[in-house]
């Protein structure tokens, strides 16, 4: 599916199996098969590391397979990595974050990193050197680079929309109109996929795998910028309309 990182292949499987409910599940074999996981001593060591930070609760089913809950905190640095969760559950503040870095062309090492650590972070380009979300990331920006030499080029703000039109904004800094093109070329996807042969589980492996490609892309906008009816959303319930369908 594209994410080599075990401990978000474990966050990921647990929120899309649950959604905003985190619902316990069960790591069977049709699970690990559709998440590209095993159940191996590395595995096993991710699922160690997320307890022991209280990422995910150990669930209390009595089979011989274990189970485990996403919490508020495993959510949330989820949504690090695939920013379009966040409203689904989070309510916005109005607040727009404003991150400013000018790091040399010496240290394009040190620039480069930067972008790599930040690029789930539903950053959009408003002008040279300047990036918009509306995601609360500045303390995680504080916890990445504080004490390292990367802290010296960063300005961040926060503050709400005062003027302008919105729609211009969102398109210029998120390409809305590009991401909800997207977003129909995935139903397409998956209508091929449904309409073909093969076992139910098969089937949902794919329709997963083409998800997670665009919900990589999405910059999790609320529903305040984008409205109600955002085609995002309506993609998230297609999903648990596939999900209940594949896997009953």
């Amino acid at each position: 599916m594209g994410i080599k990182e075990r401990r978000t292949k474990i966050l990921l499987s647990l929120f899309l199996l649950s959604d905003v409910d985190f619902t316990e599940i069960t790591f069977d074999e049709k699970v690990q098969n559709i998440f590209d996981f095993s159940l191996n001593q590395k595995t096993k060591g991710s699922l160690t590391s997320l307890l022991k930070d209280q990422c995910i609760e150990k669930g209390k089913t009595s089979d011989e397979l274990p189970s485990y809950k996403l919490t508020e905190k495993g959510f949330h640095e989820l949504c690090l990595y695939f920013p379009s969760f966040r409203f689904l559950r989070d309510t916005w503040d109005k607040k727009l974050r404003i991150i400013s870095y000018e790091i040399p062309e010496s240290k394009r090492e040190l620039r480069d990193r930067l972008r790599r650590e930040m690029q789930g972070w539903g950053l959009g380009p408003w002008h040279r050197s300047f990036w918009l979300t509306p995601h609360p990331v500045i303390e995680t920006l504080k916890d990445l680079v504080s004490g390292k030499v990367e802290e010296q080029y960063i300005q961040a703000f926060e503050s709400e929309h005062a003027f302008g039109d919105k729609a211009t904004l969102i398109e210029k800094v998120w390409e809305k109109t590009s991401l909800d093109k997207k977003y129909r070329e995935l139903f397409k996807k998956w209508h091929t996929i449904l309409s073909g042969d093969g076992e139910k589980v098969a089937k949902f492996t794919q329709v997963v795998n083409e998800f997670v490609n665009i919900l990589r892309d999405d910059p999790g906008l609320p529903k305040e910028l984008v409205g109600e009816g955002w085609i995002g959303v309506e993609a998230m319930n297609i999903f648990k309309e596939i999900r209940s369908i594949l896997l009953s």
